[in-house]
């Protein structure tokens, strides 16, 4: 029967769920947009999507996927998940986590390792193969690799071609700096935007202004010395600052008579006066020879006439005792292949080798014992001494400055060595336009002469960090201000180049300066430009024995001094040649290792020669065999054994060379908690004592330490496991080898390699990783196992 009264049972059976139309629907994820933050005056230039940030150079898994953007300042990267934050990092203001300034970069290199491909890029050039991978090669010593795989071909070729455009600026007003003051500082009209001063407020001195000057001459006690106005408006030298200081009895005209002896009419410059009225003086070479012999003689009469005993003048000529800045700048290059470039997995005693033939340590400690030979002749002598150099722009200042940091305590405060590098460094005309090589023109001009600076300023801090206010995070940093082209600091060759190119900026930019004669660049010693006042306090050092800390000692008020262990040399060296020499050893010594069963070898076995004692020799070692006052003299101790390696700047992206819970952060990270704690002490104390305190709630945020002590007694610091030795930086994604290419470059290998030769290298690379070798190919093209 076709239908029936009986309903039949169904017998299609369903497996999707039953619809529940009371559950709420799960939210999508809204698709995240990718911006640049930009700073006044800051625009992008190109951009890529879908790029990956290698982070690890075997694997890529822990890599980033976001959006490479180049504007005029800076290279940045969006990451759609950002990396996770430590817990004591540092934010930098002007810069984000994944931003490389312009300035920063030293190679754009680009490859197709389908092709098998690479090019070096410079300003205006055309690349004629679609990139896979973009490498930076960072000035601070980073390497940075970009991804294009999921790119498109023709954003990923453009975001490239414009970095390396932009990187290269053909003029200095094209560099961002010019940008970003004439839109943050300046209105249309003149005014100062929101009334603020670039620099305005700052304790440091930035002897633009006889004032500063004159407070100087007081300081030092340089009653015969005066403040000389005749190069105002760059009249007279166009390289000198319009205020500086001279000798009282060097007349105006005399010195306008002898400028034209000089090279680029730099009449001699004053730096310093030690307490027995001995003066540290900087002068460049005379170019006429005819009217050597007068004007030298004319000045050192000057000279002797402002020493208050007439004492004789000491002439020292740089340039034939120190490298220069193409030698400084060929060690710089080595030691970035050893550091960063080459493999880091090398046996110890091959690295410490390749670090000795880099000669970068050898320099260091050639201009700390020069400078220690100019100590002697003002402290024991009191002679007042010429530093002579043939522009007087680039070794004088390193020497100057390492004398002052040496003899005067005052330079060892911050406002006090920041004033010093003002003076001695950016008044003075140092070319740090050309130095740093912010516009990549003349590779024969650049030179790291202020890093080799801030490294010997390293190692006397090294060795006595309770004499020096402020800590290696802040040398570090200041290193790194010099690729943050905003400053007035690191940004010209000269105050004068400064003030011609802001003038025509504002021109050609219709600014309106008023009553200003220039843009006004904030110095880099605003901090808070770039950090916030939290991170500013990684700046302070908890050792700091200022001028007035004493100590209470069975009654009695006693001030700190350092004692230094009766053990000064290394464990590995059993006895000391008498003919040490202040760190250098004679022809014919040699130092016998632990155990040795001969303390001296001598290839001819002759009798040792006594060799009499020099005067500064004995100035040096009677130094060491007093305790030392860290407000007094300091001098460095200057065997191979006494330096290292400045391994917070130098060694900080390394991976292999970071460790975790580890290094001088975690003596930094104690004594700063130490310190905040008999500060907050200190405060409990004089409120019992009933006088004005600095209530609990804001003692944290006025603290001067970065790592602070906590309120409840006896519990424990915060954990150490967010530290390492790179804080407050960090190796994730700063430190890319590119494995695939094998390195070196051909700008950082230290032998040249032709271009056929190097597309020959590269290719056997590629094609013994394509067959599956584990090979290495040499220089010479040929592989081996």
């Amino acid at each position: 029967m076709m239908f029936s009264g009986k309903q039949t049972k169904p017998t299609f059976k369903s497996y999707l769920p039953p619809l529940q139309t009371d559950l709420k629907k799960s939210p999508q994820l809204p698709i995240k947009k990718l911006e640049a933050k930009l700073l006044p005056g800051e625009i992008v230039v190109n951009e890529a999507n879908f790029v990956r940030k290698c982070i690890g150079a075997e694997s890529s898994q822990d890599d980033l996927w976001g959006k490479l953007v180049c504007t005029n300042f800076k290279v940045s990267f969006i990451a759609h998940n950002a990396l996770p934050r430590q817990r004591f990092q540092c934010t930098h203001r002007l810069l984000g986590e994944h931003d490389i300034p312009l300035a920063c970069v030293e190679q754009v290199v680009t490859v197709n390792d389908v092709k098998g491909k690479q090019k070096i890029l410079g300003s205006n050039q055309k690349l004629k193969f679609n990139p896979t991978e973009l490498i930076l090669y960072c000035k601070d010593f980073r390497i940075i690799r970009f991804r294009f795989d999921e790119a498109g071909p023709e954003s990923a070729k453009k975001v490239c071609l414009a970095i390396a455009h932009y990187s290269h600026p053909a003029d200095p007003q094209l560099l961002f700096g010019f940008e970003y003051v004439g839109k943050r500082y300046h209105g249309s009209t003149g005014e100062r935007v929101n009334g603020v001063d670039p620099g305005g407020g700052l304790q440091t001195p930035l002897f633009d202004c006889s004032s500063d000057w004159d407070r100087e001459i007081k300081r030092t006690g340089a009653s015969e010395w005066r403040v000389c106005t005749i190069n105002q408006g760059y009249f007279i030298s166009p390289s000198l600052p319009e205020f500086f200081v001279v000798p009282v009895s060097l007349a105006d005209q005399d010195l306008k008579q002898y400028a034209c002896c000089f090279y680029s009419q730099r009449i001699p410059l004053w730096c310093w006066n030690h307490s027995s009225g001995s003066a540290l003086v900087r002068m460049s070479n005379i170019s006429d020879p005819q009217q050597q012999r007068k004007v030298e003689q004319r000045i050192s009469s000057a000279i002797t006439k402002s020493h208050p005993l007439r004492s004789d003048v000491f002439k020292s000529d740089l340039d034939k005792n120190l490298p220069n800045i193409q030698d400084i700048q060929a060690a710089l290059l080595k030691l970035r292949q050893i550091c960063v470039i080459d493999s880091f997995e090398e046996s110890e005693e091959k690295w410490l080798s390749s670090l000795e033939s880099s000669r970068w340590m050898e320099y260091v400690r050639t201009f700390l014992r020069y400078a220690v030979e100019i100590v002697y002749m003002l402290e024991s002598r009191h002679v007042s001494v010429i530093l002579l150099e043939k522009e007087d722009r680039d070794l004088s200042c390193v020497i100057s400055c390492l004398v002052q940091l040496m003899c005067d305590p005052h330079f060892r405060s911050l406002h006090g060595f920041q004033g010093m590098i003002q003076k001695e460094w950016v008044m003075a005309g140092h070319r740090f336009l050309d130095r740093c090589n912010h516009l990549k023109k003349n590779d024969k001009e650049e030179s790291p002469v202020f890093l080799l600076f801030l490294d010997c300023v390293w190692q006397l801090w090294n060795q006595y960090p309770a004499a020096f206010e402020f800590t290696e995070v802040y040398l570090t940093v200041l290193g790194d201000s010099m690729w943050v082209p905003v400053f007035s600091t690191f940004l010209f060759n000269c105050p004068r180049q400064r003030a011609e190119h802001s003038r025509d900026f504002a021109s050609s930019k219709s600014i309106h300066l008023g009553q200003d004669q220039a843009l006004r660049f904030p110095p880099v010693w605003d901090w808070s430009q770039q950090f916030s006042l939290k991170d500013q306090t990684l700046f302070n050092n908890p050792l700091y024995v200022g001028k007035i800390a004493t100590c209470v000692q069975n009654g009695a008020v006693k001030t700190f001094t350092h004692r230094r262990s009766k053990k000064n040399y290394s464990s590995t060296l059993r006895g000391l040649p008498s003919t040490l020499r202040n760190g250098s050893l004679g022809p014919n010594d040699t130092l016998a290792r632990r155990n040795s069963l001969v303390l001296r070898l001598r290839s001819d076995l002759s009798q040792v020669r006594e060799q009499q004692e020099t005067p500064s020799e004995r100035f040096v070692r009677d130094f060491f065999s007093r305790p030392v006052d860290l407000q007094g003299l300091l001098l460095p101790q200057l065997l191979p054994s006494h330096l290292s390696v400045w391994k917070l700047y130098f060694l900080r992206w390394v991976p292999e060379a970071q460790i975790p819970q580890g290094g001088p952060i975690t003596t930094f990270h104690k004594l700063s908690v130490l310190t905040d704690e008999i500060e907050m002490l200190q405060n409990q104390l004089r409120q019992y004592q009933g006088a004005a305190v600095t209530p609990n709630n804001l003692h944290a945020e006025h603290s001067k330490m970065y790592f602070k002590a906590t309120s409840t007694p006896h519990q424990s610091p915060a954990p150490l496991e967010y530290l390492s030795s790179s804080f407050p930086f960090s190796p994730v994604g700063n430190l890319c080898r590119p494995g695939i290419l094998g390195t070196p470059l051909s700008k950082f290998s230290t032998e040249p390699r032709s271009g056929s030769l190097q597309r020959r290298w590269l290719m056997r690379r590629f094609e013994g990783r394509a067959l599956g070798y584990d090979c290495e190919v040499t220089q010479t093209g040929r592989s081996k196992a």
